[in-house]
């Protein structure tokens, strides 16, 4: 198994561009890492990276065994997945992100069913709001809210995603009950952004008479955190677009609202990406099987507070 480690080892290193990286993401030393590095090019008697104090980038040599090996790779967890499949018996690590608000509330709650079921599993949960790439961050799956920019991958729908536009009680006191996204804009309400480093100007895709057609909102409070969003819509700092499933309960008490009914935000799509290669690995099928059918029939139920909620008196 040692040069499968150290095939393992170069594809982590040629695909994050450092060995301190992939040695975190293996959970191995830097030592180990280099010495997996230096052990590779004396069996095959080439120099696979040209280091620098300050950079490592792959030869000529190092592009062309990457090709081979990530076959190399993908021939023995086929192979073995083969095996686990008649055994039904899969094991190892699941590496698996998902938004804040989605990991929190969807997918967390539903780990331990999942690996009460599978005791050979461990699931390592990344959560952020933030767009990942699954080959540079060793992803299994991806769970995203939205449209994928990336071609390649393989998606999975799970289901449409209602979405509100909601404020506290106190602000609509204070600031008026907007009608439309035309109110928002035009007197200009606190639009609450979720936003990320090196995002664009900022637009509510909402629902008109006419189709749907983007707002243009403003706000003094953005955050890449969802969660944080809701804490200050509840403190009466302005208007949030939230999924419904996130803020479910806080519908139910009416500690949010509903506002610019007229107007309503655009579904978003729900779904998983994978690669063709991770697809074929057992446990990855088997958690996204599992976490599809959860996930759905909590969307289904939570969305009936969005529907249901009442407005302020």
């Amino acid at each position: 198994m040692s040069y499968l480690d150290n095939i393992r080892t170069f594809v982590r290193v040629y695909e994050l561009g450092s060995m301190s990286a992939a040695g975190r993401d293996l959970r191995i030393s830097p030592a180990v890492t280099s010495s997996r590095i230096s052990q590779l090019e004396e069996h095959l008697g080439v120099r696979l990276f040209q280091r620098t104090t300050r950079s490592l980038t792959p030869t000529e040599q190092g592009k062309s065994f990457y090709r081979g090996a990530n076959d190399i790779l993908e021939a023995v967890e086929s192979a073995e997945a083969q095996i686990v499949d008649i055994t039904e018996n899969p094991r190892g690590s699941l590496y698996v992100a998902a938004p804040l608000g989605v990991g929190r509330r969807l997918i967390a709650p539903q780990v331990p069913d999942f690996l009460a079921d599978y005791p050979e599993v461990n699931v390592r949960l990344r959560l952020t709001d933030r767009k990942v790439d699954l080959t540079t961050e060793g992803l299994d799956l991806a769970f995203f809210l939205g449209q994928p920019e990336d071609s390649n991958l393989r998606i999975r729908k799970i289901a449409d995603v209602d979405r509100i536009l909601c404020a506290s009680p106190a602000y609509i006191e204070r600031r008026g009950m907007p009608k439309s996204g035309i109110e928002l804009v035009a007197d200009g309400h606190e639009c609450l952004n979720l936003r990320f480093p090196g995002a664009t100007e900022f637009q509510w895709l909402l629902t008109t008479a006419e189709g749907p057609k983007r707002f243009r909102v403003s706000g003094r409070y953005e955050s890449d955190d969802g969660d944080v969003l809701t804490d200050w819509a509840l403190a009466g700092h302005g208007v949030a677009m939230k999924p419904v499933f996130e803020i479910a309960d806080q519908l139910t008490r009416g500690e949010l609202v509903p506002v610019a009914r007229e107007t309503p935000p655009e579904p978003i799509q729900m779904a998983c990406l994978f690669t063709h290669r991770r697809r074929q690995d057992p446990k990855t099928r088997l958690f996204m099987e599992f976490m599809i059918e959860r996930i759905a029939s909590t969307i289904r139920t939570t969305g009936e507070a969005g529907r249901t909620a009442q407005l302020p008196r």
